[in-house]
């Protein structure tokens, strides 16, 4: 049976869920790391050319994750716009520590997304954007 998610709100626990292995959440921290030099490095020296490594680099390193690590589909499959803002939802809870490096803290976190910090910093309700 396939999920139906409404809002990001409602994604994000089910992401995490699927991210519970700390090898699968620190291969994503890595590629989604590259991505984000890639884009910088694109951005000031103007090689627009290297943009097309940001999925290679970002994916390589989320699969391995899923495939070898957590045994799972990646969610990018059948949710791939919520799955892309959860990896980088996901990427700054990690760097705040609001996800511990223990392996199964990721899915006992952030209970209502919308006091989650990255929403309510900029005053913004996850229900009415995603």
């Amino acid at each position: 049976m396939d999920r139906t998610f409404n809002s990001m709100a409602d994604f994000y626990p089910f992401y995490l869920e699927e991210h519970a292995n700390r090898t699968c959440r620190r291969l994503h921290f890595v590629g989604t790391s590259l991505v984000i030099l890639i884009a910088l490095y694109a951005i000031f020296t103007q090689h627009w050319a290297t943009l097309w490594l940001m999925p290679v680099f970002g994916y390589f390193f989320a699969w391995v994750g899923h495939f070898f690590f957590e045994h799972n589909k990646p969610a990018t499959f059948k949710w791939p716009f919520y799955s892309l803002a959860g990896d980088f939802v996901m990427y700054k809870d990690m760097l705040t520590g609001k996800i511990r490096s223990g392996a199964h803290s990721a899915t006992r976190r952030l209970p209502d997304l919308r006091q989650h910090a990255v929403f309510a910093d900029f005053g913004i309700d996850p229900g009415r954007l995603f």
